[in-house]
């Protein structure tokens, strides 16, 4: 069963240099629809300079259903499938960095249905490069 959320979320910057947003999926998903994939490209389009001056960490999260081998699983093939889209975007492998949570840190609450609906995502955050 697939849930549906606004399709993309901006977060708040933890920090002020910080860009955020996050790619939200189904339940036992990895998919990314048609629409997050554009408005992907729309942000990172809309970034100046984008590989000149940020680096791409794509951080990913899961609910704990299913458990945690199955968590650490589902969180790397969510984190693969954005980075797919970011190298069609022609954005260097070099330029992304990695971190699968899985279940373990969850940023919402997993004791109700929407807080286990907003920790199915990947956050792609761009840092910027320090020179």
């Amino acid at each position: 069963m697939l849930f549906v959320l606004p399709a993309v979320a901006k977060a708040q910057s933890e920090s002020p240099d910080e860009i955020r947003m996050s790619i939200y999926f189904g339940g036992g998903s990895y998919d990314i629809d048609e629409f997050q994939a554009t408005e992907l490209y729309h942000w990172l389009d809309s970034v100046p300079n984008l590989l000149e001056k940020y680096q791409i960490h794509l951080i990913s999260h899961t609910d704990p259903i299913g458990g945690k081998q199955f968590n650490e699983w589902l969180s790397k093939m969510r984190s693969e499938s954005v980075q797919h889209l970011l190298l069609n975007k022609q954005i260097p492998e070099h330029k992304i960095t990695i971190k699968n949570w899985g279940l373990e840190n969850p940023v919402y609450s997993n004791q109700t249905y929407s807080g286990m609906q907003m920790n199915r995502r990947v956050d792609v955050i761009l840092y910027p490069i320090v020179f």
